[in-house]
């Protein structure tokens, strides 16, 4: 496949490995610690507990659809040949700014504990736009495990719509800026339009469920979907990116081509997951609030955090889905021949209001650590961040009266990047990368 190519890469990696990991910045507002007023001491959630009964697993199950070859096709025979990730970031058109050039508020939104390493802000054109706001992460650290996909090292950025905000035509809709990694001192990034094909493939819509989470894993890309969504997962494929070929406002086929409200380029979906037991709710499926890729466990797996009300009384679930290991099913997950997928490991905690979550299991470590990343009850300040396991909880604390309140402000997913050690995430409108090592340290 046309992103491989791993003794080039891997010399690439080995040179630039030490540029990524040694890159400091000097972010001082991220330093200041949060005020009394705002401090509040989280309850500690204690340790995790397993769940093993039919009747909380059953609720996991996922039934798969696969959107059929000849829809995809008869899209891409109307649009164009598909192109990949090399091809859209050749024609990047934003920047990203380094910490010490973005806003004061911008930069207070960062974690206070640890502090991050490396931390950017979006072109000033994007987060000035009414009623978007980046919600998720994921990297080609999580795509291949040399960290490269093609040519570079990518960062992707998910950003969602609000449906009651800006221009009617958008509400609800979901983009992901694809980012070129490569240089450090120098991220440039495009948008990509998630789409779904529709009329076997004469025409497209926009997602329009809003994303919580999304992970890139081989060539696909996992889109969680917000709250009450048919759908809890849908499914989108790197190497099959369509350009727009109208400048126009509309979504789909119009009279002389294709149009993606202004965007060059979008990404039709090639499947989608959802609950067998239904719609999530309190009482059946959780609903999904948080994704991650796990490389640490064989076959990979994608683990997920139900989003539950902050300072809810309502324990949350953590599990995890494994990954086909069929060539033939690269980037999906292990459905069984009538196409359903089955958990393979679940949790209770009683963090609420979780936007982030990691699983790792360090070499020689006993137990999985879990990292939750959650956004306090009034949703008005710095987050916390857990790290549990079937033991207990550990969390930072920072400021005078020791509040566990030190992560990002309105805090996104969570991405390990192996390969050079790092957690990415985001802060209101901030991208940013703690090592993992710095995290533990923190978390004591």
């Amino acid at each position: 496949m046309m992103h491989r190519g791993r003794h080039r890469r891997r010399r690439r990696g080995t040179a630039l490995r030490a540029a990524l990991t040694g890159t400091a910045l000097a972010l001082t507002a991220a330093a200041t610690l949060i005020s009394a007023s705002q401090a509040q001491v989280t309850e500690r959630p204690g340790a995790l507990r397993p769940l093993t009964s039919p009747a909380d697993t059953a609720r996991l199950r996922l039934r798969e659809r696969l959107v059929p070859a000849r829809t995809l096709d008869r899209l891409a025979a109307s649009m164009g040949r598909p192109v990949g990730v090399d091809t859209v970031l050749a024609g990047a058109d934003r920047t990203l700014r380094e910490g010490p050039g973005c806003s004061d508020a911008d930069r207070a939104t960062l974690p206070v504990a640890p502090s991050p390493t490396r931390a950017y802000c979006w072109d000033p054109a994007d987060t000035g736009a009414r009623g978007w706001r980046p919600a998720s992460v994921t990297t080609s650290g999580d795509a291949d495990e040399d960290g490269v996909w093609g040519t570079h090292r990518v960062v992707l950025g998910g950003w969602t719509h609000g449906t009651r905000t800006g221009p009617r035509a958008e509400r609800g809709l979901a983009r992901v800026a694809l980012v070129d990694a490569d240089d450090p001192d120098r991220l440039a990034y495009r948008w990509v339009l998630l789409v779904v094909p529709v009329d076997g493939g004469r025409d497209y819509r926009g997602l329009g469920s809003g994303i919580s989470s999304m992970v890139w894993y081989r060539d696909k890309l996992l889109v969680g979907t917000r709250r009450g969504g048919s759908a809890a997962l849908y499914v989108y494929d790197l190497d099959r990116i369509q350009r727009a070929t109208v400048d126009g406002p509309a979504i789909g086929r119009v009279r002389g081509g294709w149009s993606a409200d202004g965007y060059r380029y979008v990404m039709p979906a090639v499947g989608s997951y959802s609950f067998a037991a239904g719609r999530c709710s309190a009482t059946g499926p959780p609903c999904p609030g948080a994704l991650a890729l796990d490389r640490g466990t064989a076959p990979a797996t994608l683990v997920a955090a139900e989003w539950t009300t902050p300072g809810s009384e309502r324990p949350a679930r953590l599990w995890r889905y494994a990954f086909s290991t069929d060539p033939r099913r690269a980037g999906l997950l292990a459905a069984n021949a009538r196409g359903r997928v089955d958990a393979v490991e679940e949790y209770r905690t009683r963090v609420t209001g979780i936007r982030g979550v990691l699983s790792y299991r360090e070499a020689g470590a006993e137990r999985t650590s879990w990292y939750v990343g959650r956004v306090p009850e009034a949703q008005d300040g710095h987050g916390g961040l857990w790290r549990q396991d079937t033991r207990g909880a550990q969390a930072a604390e920072c400021g005078a009266d020791a509040t566990h309140r030190c992560w990002a402000e309105s805090a996104g997913s969570l991405s390990y990047w192996r390969e050079t050690g790092e957690v990415w995430s985001l802060s209101g409108r901030m991208l940013f990368a703690v090592p993992l090592a710095e995290l533990d340290r923190s978390l004591g």
